[in-house]
């Protein structure tokens, strides 16, 4: 299973860059996680799009839905050109029907519900998902095959739920979007520190924090995530291949 992060910011993208995304490949399946500003751009450089066989959003807010509408005109005109032969499969919950309605376009791509309570068998994994503390519905996702695993834990604030939820996984994606003088004050994210507290609490093998902010001294987010956490933990880095 190989992990690269497409984009890393929160709200919105840096520039020239993208807000949080990743692309994960197995077996020559490629499924992209959640399609937010700049995303169609930046995934470009790691997989032809008509290569995409599915993409699968946490929940509905712009950095994280953003260019779904340019994918869209992408697959139109690559079913045009025949080059895209199949709909690509939108995977997202189905809590906010109008959200989830704009996922179907023109037969271009097809929305498809998911659950929380429900495994999603999508490609070569066992797609599994648990509802977050955020101020719109948003899942965490766990892809797992081979015994393998990772964990996107989407926007979130501390939820309990998420140890179990992630325990002994190979990679812990976590978002740690709040410097530790936020916390109290601004809802629906993880400061570093939390982000560090679930990996130990879940014996995650590995961190990678993003969703980060665009402001401040990044660093002391990843300080206070290893303060928590005495493994292995770094931010996500753009374009870096992760292998579990």
């Amino acid at each position: 299973m190989k992990i690269i992060p497409i984009g890393v910011w929160g709200g919105y993208p840096n520039k020239n860059e993208a807000t949080s995304a990743f692309l994960i490949e197995q077996d020559g399946f490629r499924c992209l996680v959640d399609c937010g500003s700049g995303v169609l751009a930046a995934v470009q450089n790691y997989t032809e799009l008509r290569e995409l066989d599915a993409v699968i959003i946490s929940h509905y807010h712009p950095d994280h839905i953003a260019d779904i509408g340019v994918l869209q005109h992408a697959a139109m005109v690559g079913m045009q050109l025949k080059e895209w032969e199949t709909p690509l499969l939108i995977y997202a919950h189905d809590k906010d029907q109008e959200e989830f309605k704009k996922l179907s376009y023109k037969g271009v791509t097809e929305g498809r519900a998911i659950q929380a309570a429900e495994i999603l068998k999508l490609g070569p994994w066992q797609v599994s998902f648990c509802e977050t503390v955020h101020p719109v519905y948003c899942l965490a996702m766990k892809f797992t095959a081979n015994g393998k695993s990772v964990v996107f834990t989407a926007d979130t604030s501390w939820k309990d739920e998420l140890i179990d939820f992630s325990k002994g996984t190979d990679l812990l994606v976590a978002e740690s979007n709040l410097y530790e003088k936020y916390l109290g004050i601004i809802q629906g994210h993880l400061s570093g520190s939390q982000a560090g507290e679930l990996a130990e609490r879940a014996g995650a093998k590995r961190l990678l924090l993003t969703h980060l902010p665009q402001y401040g001294e990044l660093d002391e987010i990843l300080h206070a995530a290893k303060s928590s956490y005495p493994g292995e933990a770094d931010f996500a880095v753009i374009g870096k291949s992760y292998e579990i």
